[in-house]
């Protein structure tokens, strides 16, 4: 069995700055909510080690295929995209 990870202190910040990604219609992504993914902004299962797995990733669907700024800071309002939160 693998070992957990204590549940405090998350989300955890994975940049302090919004990551540019291109998104394809119709296509849907994982957006990673405890900033513990090696694959930001994206989920990559992390998640499933926290104890009590209190996170999960964030799906969402590309309405048209265009440059997005996703949150890495996690603590936009407006997940998954960046509210400038990490300025703050």
């Amino acid at each position: 069995m693998e070992e957990m990870i204590p549940n405090s202190g998350f989300p955890r910040a994975a940049a302090n700055e919004p990551c540019c990604v291109r998104v394809e219609a119709g296509k849907t992504y994982a957006w990673c909510t405890c900033g513990l993914s090696e694959k930001q902004p994206f989920c990559d299962g992390k998640h499933k080690k926290i104890e009590g797995t209190p996170y999960a990733s964030l799906r969402f669907t590309a309405e048209e295929t265009k440059e997005v700024w996703l949150c890495q800071c996690k603590k936009t309002k407006n997940p998954p995209y960046c509210d400038g939160s990490h300025n703050q």
